[in-house]
């Protein structure tokens, strides 16, 4: 068994395994012809469940021969590009190395001494980011699993420096557009039901200014805290950024910590035409980015950002035997001292390859490239008679509905939307995703595929009305 663990004496066997497997894998690949086989739960659930995990293959080429057949086959590939769901992109070659390279080397980013070198790769990437979004000399961060975590350490140290111990008087403003990990955070750090006060947004799914500036008033004149406003720069649903200047200013009127949550849009931060859409961002007192979502990296790898690298101290917990005080006094760089995480791994590696090989321009022109087709895609729709457009893209999503034109009853309507993207999921030929926009069911395409077209957006639109149009045939019959 000894001759499976990676060492001085086994690294050809690490070598012949690891090719094998990327050969599988680039095989797969280039072979895919569409985002998924549409195979179900109750096709895929007996081939897994019959596994037996006390029964090891004992080879490496059969382990993969099965992993064909359980995973690789059927899973969905991001890479495609008429996979138009979710926040989920294709990856950069340079950030696979990375991760290939951190994996096999394990470093682990809590303390010095177990990652050296990484520790200080980490606190670089940090300062280059902090630096890109203009948070000041004395800025600091530190990379968590995803903006989920990122807010949730955020909106802690919105809770400490509050500096009140009547938890229940604590509120966070939040659009109604926001993540949902703003509320989850909320419950979490052990505020009230009503903590989080959700502002209305206005038609371009912005946060409306007017409104958060009545909602803090109402909050001071009913002798409560205004803990934190959570401002968007990306939403999930519309991609809409929220007028950051302002609500900034009303921040600082009303003593306010501001936190942007830009997990989707920090790819403006390498954009040479579009950066300007984050101004404003400059004046948070925390920033949570996804690079593994507009910079192209594999899940995961997210950081939150603050403007005061004291505000990190809320997160530090001394341990004898890992981070000992007199570590800090030595100046020992423990990366565990800012982290809600203990082991970590070193996902900032990807990003460091991404840099050094393309660039950041490089991570940009691609960003713009899929905000441009969000642009063309907006143009057909607005264009086809099938359709309603929610709203205008900012960056690279559209919700939009099919609209028949016989028929009268929105539920109706809904049930072919939701019909049409279940049928197109199961299919296989594209992925698209789904909400509610007023309390209607609406379909959406997130666009974070350079290699996407119009012309493949055009096809799944065809696609999308004919699966509408067959369920609305059927259910005329079955009417009559």
């Amino acid at each position: 068994m000894r001759s499976h663990l990676l060492n001085d004496t086994t690294a050809e066997h690490y070598r012949r395994s690891v090719t094998e497997g990327v050969e599988r894998v680039a095989a797969k690949l280039a072979a895919t012809d569409r985002p998924f086989t549409g195979v179900t739960v109750d096709d895929l659930t007996p081939r897994i469940e019959q596994i037996d995990l006390d029964r090891p293959l004992n080879d490496t080429a059969a382990a993969l021969d099965e992993l064909e057949e359980v995973y690789l086959r059927d899973a969905v590939y991001f890479h495609h590009p008429r996979y138009l769901a979710h926040l989920n992109c294709p990856v950069v070659i340079p950030a696979v190395l990375g991760e290939a390279i951190l994996s096999a080397v394990n470093s682990s980013l809590d303390t010095w001494d177990q990652s050296a070198g990484g520790t200080l790769i980490e606190r670089k990437l940090i300062d280059w980011t902090a630096d890109r979004i203009g948070l000041g000399p004395a800025a600091d961060g530190v990379f968590t699993s995803g903006g989920t975590q990122s807010n949730l350490q955020a909106l802690l140290l919105a809770r400490e420096e509050a500096k009140t111990k009547d938890l229940g008087s604590l509120r966070v403003f939040a659009s109604e557009a926001s993540h949902f990990s703003v509320k989850k955070s909320a419950k979490l750090l052990g505020l009230g039901q009503d903590a989080v006060v959700v502002v209305p947004v206005d038609h371009d799914q912005r946060m409306q200014t007017v409104a958060l500036a009545h909602e803090l008033e109402r909050c001071a004149a009913d002798g409560l805290v205004p803990m934190a406003v959570v401002a968007t720069a990306g939403t999930t649903d519309f991609g809409s950024i929220d007028p950051l200047p302002e609500i900034a200013e009303l921040c600082a009127q009303s003593g306010a910590w501001l936190h942007v949550d830009a997990a989707y849009g920090c790819g403006l931060l390498t954009s040479r035409t579009r950066r300007s859409l984050l101004e404003g961002i400059e004046r948070a007192d925390s920033v949570t980015v996804d690079y593994h979502k507009s910079f192209f990296q594999p899940v995961s790898s997210s950081a939150v950002l603050v403007r005061d690298a004291a505000t990190l101290r809320h997160a530090t917990y001394h341990a004898e035997y890992l981070n000992p005080r007199r570590m800090a006094q030595e100046r020992i760089p423990n990366q565990v001292d800012k982290s809600l995480q203990t082991t970590r791994r070193f996902d900032a590696l990807k990003l460091w390859m991404t840099l050094r090989v393309m660039g950041a321009d490089g991570i940009g022109q691609l960003f713009d490239e899929v905000c441009d087709l969000a642009a063309e895609g907006y143009g057909l729709l607005a264009a086809d008679p099938r359709y309603d457009v929610v709203v205008e893209p900012t960056l690279s999503t559209l919700v939009f509905r099919y609209v028949p034109a016989a028929v009268t009853d929105p539920a109706e309507t809904d049930r072919a939307n939701l019909y049409a993207r279940k049928a197109l999921f199961a299919s296989g030929a594209a992925i698209v995703a789904g909400t509610k926009v007023n309390g209607r069911h609406y379909l959406k395409f997130t666009l974070l595929n350079p290699e996407t077209k119009a012309s493949d957006i055009a096809a799944v639109l065809d696609l999308i009305a004919g699966h509408a149009e067959q369920y609305l045939g059927e259910s005329l019959d079955r009417a009559c």
